[in-house]
């Protein structure tokens, strides 16, 4: 039985050798003119593959508009990133395609990663209906060794196969050497997600493919990172919105009833209809404002429309649109200064210290202006604790002996122990109310640190010039047990640094120390600049 692939092509089934499942093969990712290649892609995986529709009848898999415009857009790239509205069968999709490359490639490794055990099991059904139901003709020969567990398609004959496996699972991928990597829900993997992906990345081969596809949940974490950084890292990026689903309808509204909004969104969008309008007023009735997380419209507001950030998102994301470029960086750019220090101005630098290493914290240091609380300067490095007193006290002398201010707990005593015996002590150190150098974190105190910093984003946004802090505000959340931190995966060093600051910037002018050394003359040694 003869296939039309297009354009005059025809390919004949054939049994199940390996010669004949990769002459299916070169059709199937053919090379030559994209339009014609690309309509052999979906005339064999339209040919070759079944999925359950929404009636639960077995149908072929027939791209629909989204799964078209992937396929189009994809072509020849190797590094694919995919945003999209629930239920578009992009997941469905990519596991076809992978799948056929590794029935008709031989050699091929295709590694899928979902977000849950549960999810996983989902689509290893889907790829379990796809082997299954693959014209008979070909289930004989090299395919008939097969192996089928739970998760993992094992191809003998063919030294390939295809597992599912789950984003909790630490050891997804060990040992192999990816040939396709689909990472479905990135949004949602568990954990420090950046660092499984990194991890799984780490086994792909250098011509394999990456596809990370989700939907999306808040401007943090590695799914909205990897978009973000799509251009650094050379990925192609494709935005799905609800309304190229054909199922998304309802029944038709008047014209005479649009809302001018939605007159501006069908001018926009020639896919919308007025039984679209109508079904989209009934999801943003029932979703309200998660409407724009789960029904996504455009590439922005989907992200910021969802997640638990500490912060207001919409105060972050208008001063980012605002910042501008440090004018000095120092030691690779981990420094960097936007006001440089003013004769008889008076600054300080707060210190939040790490061990050193460059798989655990940043030490950061914030300088900030000691009168108004603007941010001048700001460092982020993986320094040990000997080398932040060494920067510190150089940060601090360049801003005319700023008050400085080192967080004592832990690894913090060892910083102000190296400020101490150096040839030249510092000078100006901070000192609590109890009259013990350095500032002490405690956990009624973290929260008031953090309100602080809150308020102050709120109140003078512009008094904050860092995007790399910003970005992190952007990432800190408040978990489901009610705790304040980094999302998993991401860091809060700036932050803390930050909240050091102000905290001790307010301590200090309402101290007693703040009034001596106002009427000596001698507030933070500015008169040394």
């Amino acid at each position: 039985m003869p296939f039309n692939l297009g354009n005059g092509t025809e390919l004949s089934l054939g049994d199940g050798s390996k010669d004949n499942l990769e002459r299916w093969g070169r059709e199937f990712d053919s090379p030559g003119e994209k339009n014609l290649a690309i309509g052999k892609n979906l005339a064999i995986t339209a040919a070759l593959l079944k999925i359950r529709n929404r009636m639960g009848k077995l149908d072929d898999l027939i791209a629909n508009e989204a799964q078209r415009q992937y396929t189009e857009n994809a072509w020849r790239n190797q590094r694919n990133i995919v945003l999209k509205a629930r239920q578009m069968g992009i997941t469905t999709w990519i596991a076809g395609q992978f799948f056929l490359k590794t029935i008709l490639q031989p050699g091929t490794v295709t590694v899928q990663v979902a977000h849950t055990q549960e999810a996983a099991e989902q689509i290893f059904r889907i790829v379990h209906r796809f082997f299954h139901h693959l014209p008979a003709a070909l289930r004989e020969g090299a395919l008939k060794s097969a192996k089928v567990s739970a998760r993992r398609l094992l191809l003998p004959e063919l030294d390939s196969e295809y597992l599912v496996e789950t984003a909790g699972d630490r050891n997804a991928g060990r040992g192999l050497t990816i040939t396709n990597l689909h990472c479905t829900e990135l949004a949602r993997w568990p954990g420090d997600a950046a660092e499984t992906l990194y991890g799984l990345m780490a086994t792909l081969s250098p011509a394999g493919a990456l596809v990370m596809e989700s939907t999306p949940m808040g401007a943090t974490g590695c799914f909205w990172n990897e978009w973000r950084e799509a251009e650094k890292t050379k990925t192609i990026r494709h935005f799905f919105p609800w309304w190229l689903e054909p199922a998304y309808k309802s029944e038709a509204i008047l014209k005479d009833s649009l809302t001018e909004e939605e007159a501006k969104l069908m001018e926009q969008h020639a896919e919308l209809t007025l039984e679209k309008i109508a079904y989209r007023r009934q999801i943003r009735e029932k979703f309200r404002g998660m409407a724009k997380q789960e029904y996504a419209e455009d590439p922005d507001s989907c992200f910021l429309a969802s997640g638990s950030c500490y912060f207001e998102v919409a105060t972050i994301d208008e001063r980012l649109k605002e910042l501008t470029a440090p004018v000095v960086q120092r030691r690779r750019g981990s420094v960097q200064i936007w006001l440089a220090p003013q004769k008889g101005k008076h600054y300080l630098v707060s210190v939040d210290p790490a061990g050193g290493g460059t798989a655990g914290d940043y030490t950061a240091m914030q300088v900030i202006n000691l009168e108004n609380g603007i941010q001048c300067a700001e460092l982020q490095d993986y320094l040990t604790p000997s080398e932040a007193a060494v920067e510190a006290a150089r940060l601090g002398r360049e801003y005319n002996n700023a008050l400085l201010a080192v967080e004592r707990n832990s690894l913090g005593q060892t910083v102000l122990s190296c400020l101490a015996r150096c040839d030249q002590p510092y000078p100006h150190l901070f000192v609590d109310k109890d009259a013990s150098e350095g500032f002490l974190t405690t956990a009624p105190s973290r929260d008031a640190m953090l309100s602080e910093l809150y308020a102050t984003l709120e109140q003078a946004p512009r008094a904050f010039l860092s995007e790399r802090l910003l970005r992190e505000c952007r990432c800190f959340i408040r978990t489901e047990k009610g705790r304040l931190e980094a999302k998993a995966g991401e860091h809060d060093d700036l932050v803390m640094s930050m909240a050091i600051a102000l905290a001790a910037r307010h301590e200090y002018l309402t101290g007693d120390r703040y009034r001596r050394e106002r009427a000596a003359g001698s507030l933070a040694n500015g008169s040394a600049a």
